[in-house]
Formats: C-alpha cells, sequence, structure tokens
C-alpha cells in the first residue's frame, strides 16, 4: 500500500528525539514491507537512535523488522585485531537482540553487491543506516542508494547533536565549533527511550550465524594481534564507563595528559565501533557528583572535540592528505621543505620503533602492543614523524599507516583529524616559525621531560 507523504511525514516526527536526527537519502514515497536497520557504525543494542527509528517507524505501520551488518572482507588496512574486537561484540549483540525478539543477520561482501538481493528477497519497504562522515562509508550509500528503488534514512546515533545541524560547513577552530554546538546540546541531551519489541515478527527463518567460519573468511593481516587489557562489547563498555566514573573522573583534568597515570577513560574503542553511545556516556557524566570542572573538561572532549572531528571529515574530502592543513600550515611548511633534518627514517625503521629517541620508540612500542597509545604521547609521537621525514605528505602517511594498522580505534575521524591537527596544526594557530615544521606547534623532548617522568612511562610501556 501507499503511504501519503505527509502521514510518512507524521509517523516520523511521532516518533519524538529521534525525528530530527534523520536524513532522507533517498526520497522515495514508502509503499509497504519489511524495515530494514543496516547496521554499521552504531554496533549496540541499546541507546540507538537507528535502532529506535526502525522500530518505530515498523510498529506504526505494522511490519516486520530485521538488523543486518554488513561484514566487508578486508577494510583500509584493517588487521585481525581490529575486526576480531568488532566481531566479537557483533557476536554478543546477536544474542541480546535475539533477547527483544529481534532478527539480526550479516551480510558477507560489500554492500552495494549483497544489500540489493536481500532487500528484494526480504521484500523490504525501507532501509534505514547509521550516520558515518568517512567518504569510504558515504561512498557506500551512494552506490547502494543508486541500485534501490526505496525510501532510504540516515540516522546519526553517534553524535549527541546531529552532525548535519551542528553546522552545515566545516569549522576550523574549536572555539568558534564550541559556540555553535553549545546551544544545542541541552537539546538533544535527553535520556533514550526502553528499546521495544518489533510489534510484528520476522517472516523469514532465522539463520545461525558460523562467527568463526565469517572469521576464517576474512581477507586481512593476522600478524597484528588482538589485545586482552579491553574486552568487546556492548556489557563491557558499559562497566567500563561506569569504573571511569566512579574512579577517575574526579582527577580528570589533573590526570588526562599524564601518560604514567592512566587518568583517560580508555572508552575511545568502544566508541569507534558504537558498542557504547556518547550521549549516554554525557548524561551518567552529568548525574555524578565529581566536581564541575572535571565534568566540564571530559564533557568538552567527549562532545565538543569529537564532534568536531566529524564535522571537518564530513565537510572535508581531502581529511587523510596534506590538503587537509589550514592554508597557514601548508604555506609555512612549504617554506621549509628544503630544510636540512637531522634524522631521518623510514616507515619501517618507524616501525619497528628503531629511532634515536627512546620516548618516541616506547609510544610506538605501546601502540603495536596494545593498539593505543595515550593522548598526550599520540601528540609527541605524530609531531615527530614529521621532524624525521622528508615531507610532511609522508609524514602524514606514515602516521596514518601506523595509526590505522595497530590501532584499535583507528580508521576514525578523530584519528584522522588528531593527527592532522599536530602534524599540520588544524584547529591550531601559527607559532613562531621553526625548521622543518615551520609555523606547526612545535615538541621537544626536553619539554615532555618537564611535564612528566618519562623514565617511568618508558619503563611502564617495556612491561606491557
Amino acid at each position: 500500500m501507499d503511504i501519503p507523504e505527509e502521514e510518512l511525514k507524521m509517523i516520523i516526527m511521532a516518533s519524538g528525539p529521534v525525528d530530527r536526527r534523520v536524513r532522507k537519502l533517498k526520497d522515495h514515497p514508502y509503499k509497504g514491507g519489511p524495515v530494514v536497520y543496516w547496521m554499521s557504525r552504531d554496533q549496540r543494542a541499546h541507546d540507538n537512535w537507528a535502532l529506535i527509528h526502525s522500530i518505530q517507524f515498523a510498529n506504526e505501520v505494522g511490519v516486520p523488522f530485521c538488523v543486518a551488518f554488513c561484514l566487508v572482507p578486508e577494510y583500509r588496512g584493517a588487521c585481525i585485531r581490529q575486526y576480531g574486537f568488532m566481531i566479537k561484540g557483533l557476536e554478543e549483540l546477536e544474542e541480546e537482540l535475539a533477547g527483544y525478539g529481534i532478527e539480526f543477520t550479516v551480510l558477507e561482501g560489500y554492500p552495494e553487491v549483497v544489500f540489493p538481493s536481500f532487500l528484494h528477497m526480504s521484500g523490504a519497504g525501507l532501509l534505514v543506516t547509521d550516520f558515518d562522515p568517512l567518504k569510504g562509508k558515504r561512498e557506500w550509500k551512494r552506490r547502494l542508494a543508486g541500485e534501490i528503488t526505496i525510501p532510504f534514512h540516515e540516522v546519526d546515533a553517534h553524535n549527541v547533536v546531529p552532525c548535519w545541524l551542528a553546522s552545515k560547513r566545516r569549522i576550523m577552530t574549536h572555539k568558534t565549533f564550541k559556540q555553535k554546538i553549545s546551544p544545542l546540546i541541552d537539546d538533544f541531551l535527553g535520556d533514550f527511550p526502553p528499546l521495544k519489541v518489533p510489534e510484528v515478527p520476522w517472516a523469514q527463518a532465522h539463520r545461525s550465524i558460523d562467527w568463526q567460519g565469517m572469521v576464517g573468511r576474512l581477507k586481512v593481516d593476522r600478524t597484528v594481534k588482538e589485545v586482552d587489557w579491553i574486552v568487546p562489547g556492548e556489557k563491557a563498555a558499559k562497566a567500563s564507563m561506569l569504573a571511569f566514573l566512579r574512579a577517575r573522573l574526579s582527577s580528570y583534568p589533573e590526570r588526562m595528559d599524564d601518560p604514567t597515570a592512566s587518568g583517560q577513560s580508555d572508552l575511545s574503542p568502544y566508541f569507534h565501533f558504537g558498542q557504547l553511545s556518547s550521549q549516554r556516556v554525557a548524561l551518567e557524566v552529568k548525574g555524578t557528583d565529581a566536581p564541575e570542572a572535571a565534568k566540564s573538561k571530559y564533557l568538552d572532549q567527549l562532545i565538543v572535540k569529537k564532534e568536531l572531528s566529524d564535522n571537518f571529515c564530513f565537510h572535508t574530502p581531502e581529511y587523510d592528505s596534506f590538503g587537509a592543513f589550514p592554508k597557514w600550515a601548508r604555506d609555512s611548511i612549504d617554506a621549509h621543505r628544503s630544510d636540512q633534518r637531522e634524522h631521518l627514517y623510514t616507515q619501517e625503521q618507524l616501525e619497528s620503533s628503531q629511532t634515536h629517541d627512546p620516548l618516541w620508540n616506547a609510544a610506538q612500542l605501546e601502540l603495536v602492543k596494545i593498539g593505543k597509545i595515550q593522548g598526550s604521547m599520540r601528540a609527541y609521537w605524530a609531531h615527530k614523524i614529521l621532524e624525521w621525514t622528508n615531507s610532511p605528505e609522508e609524514a602524514f602517511s606514515i602516521a596514518l599507516h601506523l595509526n590505522n594498522r595497530y590501532g584499535l580505534d583507528a580508521r576514525d575521524p578523530n584519528g584522522y583529524t588528531g593527527i592532522a591537527q599536530v602534524i599540520g596544526g588544524l584547529f591550531d594557530q601559527p607559532w613562531a616559525p621553526k625548521e622543518i615544521v615551520g609555523k606547526v606547534r612545535t615538541m621537544t623532548y626536553t619539554g615532555e621531560r618537564l611535564r612528566y617522568d618519562i623514565k617511568a612511562y618508558e619503563e611502564k610501556v617495556q612491561k606491557l
């Protein structure tokens, strides 16, 4: 049956706080048929606006609903370290969704190839998916939209303020973005409705998922091993959040930049794979009795800084190249391209921690061993790559390669912009010009030594 556009609009509007988080990638009229939620960036059952929107729509029009995940055999250099963490979370998710009577299936292959036939066989009338600012994911959606003739909705369940509403243009400074987003945060920072059970069951017979076989079919590097310091999945994510709120939030401003203090939240892998909602964490932070300064500092990192990264990648197709740097940084670095480098290292030497600098070597070793570098050390790590390579293009490429190969939260807007900020002055201001780096902020071994006990950090890494 055809549902008039005005009635369809009312269905979406009736869903309450989810409506402004939805935009239409393909604005075809809904003509009946099941709702399929293509889960991608937000891999969780609870606190998920895309899942909420999908179930509400399906229940309003009285049709079946299912969740489908598309597992591509390889993705931009991701190794078994990243795939393993994700798949273990999905395996737990399958069980959690089953408890609510929600069908969950995994399609193997590329979205534009496997989804059209799945949608056709299931008679789907609406496809819903997660928002993602990265160009590879957007290209998948563009190609898939060209292959289907049903409406296609995208929901920003990742950000507190939907990316396309936070700003309609690229913002180049933290201060400006904070001024734009701050008035919107309270408007969007409400609690989530409880997860509902689909009123009409999925008609197709359930097929059990062969997780082990699926892992075996991946075309990924298996030499970068999985890590054991963090447990994947939505349940572990919430437990880690609560542990941080209880034990480390109050001292966050004082300890966040000390790599020997373990003062950070360590939640970024959960955010990256969508196993934890930023909005849920923000609500929980606001409800604690931690000092207001601590809550404000963490919320600034959680919302403003993280969502600024989404804004930048969404509006900047060249976010992973030299073109992502602001003009003043590009010009100043260009003026110093011919400067003599005291040290030059190849990608292989850097990857194996073979430099003259024991502090840098420790940071790289930390990345290789456990898939992350403490925040302040990450900046030092990236900056030195600029000083020790032949060009900013080479430096950016190597930094991204190392981060994407070993980082558990790699291929993320925060990763791209974080490295661009250090190597290319993104979101920063010009500083006094120096050799090689131009007007980009300089970081030195001496400066790090004055900030914290670098020997203690090096020893800590060696024990990992």
